[in-house]
């Protein structure tokens, strides 16, 4: 479960890449461009018809993107019904703990993933807090963590404007129209592992896959 990184549509697909290296495991890929935590709370119940027997949950990145970068808040409020458009940090947390006590109290084996943002400072230190509080959430119930930060250090993230709905808007006309040239916008823009500070590239997410694969074996 999870945001456009778990959907994969844009940029590199890490949840192909670790289908393929567990071969014993069917898969099924839950993930939605543009989802909060709040959504993936209301869409569980589709999630729990399918009677998983585990269920790895990458999610923050949105919701942090909400809080910080006021410019995008329109369109979390009429594209996914964010209430206001933003997730705070306490709707957060109580929506993530909701989910977890949901999953737990189904007998159903649940990971948590802290993802990366690396498009500026303000953006990159919210998801850092947001991460910090799944993280709680998910001690609290003995869930295991996996941080993509310990494997994908961001560094000092460069000063570069803040999101808004021109951003949500380029992404919409390049998914539409095929658009692919993501070692250009990397090196153009100066990332280390997305081609735009949100999304993976072919190549990271190949390694984010083998990396998240590793994990669900040995947390089985």
């Amino acid at each position: 479960m999870g945001n456009s990184l778990v959907e994969g549509r844009y940029g590199g697909n890490f949840v192909t890449e670790a289908a393929r290296l567990l071969p014993d495991c069917t898969i099924v890929n839950a993930g939605r461009s543009g989802t909060t935590v709040l959504n993936l709370l209301d869409s569980l119940e589709d999630v729990l018809e399918q009677e998983p027997d585990g269920v790895f949950i990458l999610t923050g990145g949105n919701d942090a993107i909400s809080y910080s970068q006021p410019d995008t808040r329109r369109y979390y409020q009429q594209t996914h019904g964010i209430p206001g458009g933003v997730v705070t940090p306490e709707a957060f947390v109580q929506a993530y703990d909701s989910l977890l006590m949901i999953l737990q109290a189904s007998h159903i084996l649940t990971w948590v993933g802290l993802g990366v943002l690396e498009h500026n400072p303000t953006a990159a230190a919210a998801l850092k807090r947001y991460n910090a509080l799944a993280r709680e959430s998910a001690r609290r119930q003995r869930i295991p963590v996996f941080d993509l930060a310990e494997k994908l250090p961001t560094g000092e993230v460069p000063q570069r404007p803040p999101l808004g709905l021109r951003d949500i808007q380029l992404i919409g006309q390049r998914m539409a129209n095929g658009w692919a040239d993501y070692e250009a916008a990397q090196a153009e823009g100066g990332y280390r592992f997305t081609f735009d500070g949100l999304h993976f590239t072919p190549e990271t997410a190949r390694q984010v896959g083998a990396w998240v694969a590793a994990f669900i074996q040995q947390n089985r």
